[in-house]
């Protein structure tokens, strides 16, 4: 079993067929759609009998954060968005970098950091997989509202996982009476998020656009695991 150092994850793309795809022992293998090859470390959850192949953009080397904000950013790109909205903390680094493959000059970064400025009416709750016990609001910039009002938005995470993000998200734009046109993020992990947003609008989970989708994982002998549920990539 080939081993990697967790220093080292994110930090390399390989060629098209470096890795066999269905071996998830030291590492799960993402595919982007030119075919090159992600390796990302596997999470084992609470349950010790299932994972989830992980994804922390903004520890990934330059060239793989730049891979992804592009190959996003040619997902995006027939929906003619207008603004690039971004979903912190995480989400901020991928947002602004598919702003600049888009050609825009700027991005509109959302916040869990109220200003004094800020406006208690245009905040929402937000929690996320990552930091479920965290108690935190969702704002906006009230000066940014002129950038989104009646513009064509794409809302953009890193990550999509359990869906509470995006959903807080959607629910901050809603507020501002804007309703994005695509939904974005580099990884599309499980399907758990799918139902949430079907849910919440089935319009959502098909205006979702990943760059690569990653499944859950079950436990398969000591050190390996394999496949609880089929992955693909989903693209409007």
């Amino acid at each position: 079993m080939e081993t990697i150092a967790p220093q080292d994850f994110w930090q390399e793309l390989h060629t098209p067929g470096s890795f066999d795809r269905g071996a998830h022992a030291g590492f799960y293998v993402a595919e982007l759609p030119d075919g090159r090859q992600l390796r990302l470390p596997i999470r084992p959850l609470a349950d010790g009998e299932h994972a989830l192949a992980s994804l922390i953009i903004n520890q990934a080397s330059f060239a793989v954060q730049d891979a992804l904000a592009a190959a996003l950013a040619e997902r995006l790109r027939p929906l003619a968005i207008d603004v690039v909205v971004g979903l912190p903390t995480l989400g901020l680094t991928l947002a602004g970098a598919v702003a600049r493959a888009l050609g825009h000059d700027r991005y509109v970064p959302l916040g869990t950091s109220r200003k004094f400025w800020y406006r208690e009416d245009l905040s929402v709750s937000l929690s996320s997989i990552t930091t479920p016990t965290q108690e935190k609001r969702l704002y906006i910039d009230p000066r940014m509202l002129p950038l989104i009002e009646g513009r064509r938005v794409a809302l953009i995470d890193d990550v999509i996982s359990s869906g509470t993000s995006i959903l807080a998200g959607l629910g901050m734009l809603r507020l501002c009476d804007v309703e994005p046109v695509s939904i974005g993020a580099a990884m599309l992990q499980s399907d758990r998020w799918r139902e949430r947003l079907h849910a919440a609008d089935p319009a959502w989970a098909e205006r979702t656009i990943g760059v690569f989708s990653t499944p859950l994982l079950q436990r398969d002998g000591a050190d390996g695991w394999r496949t609880a549920e089929p992955a693909g990539v989903r693209s409007a």
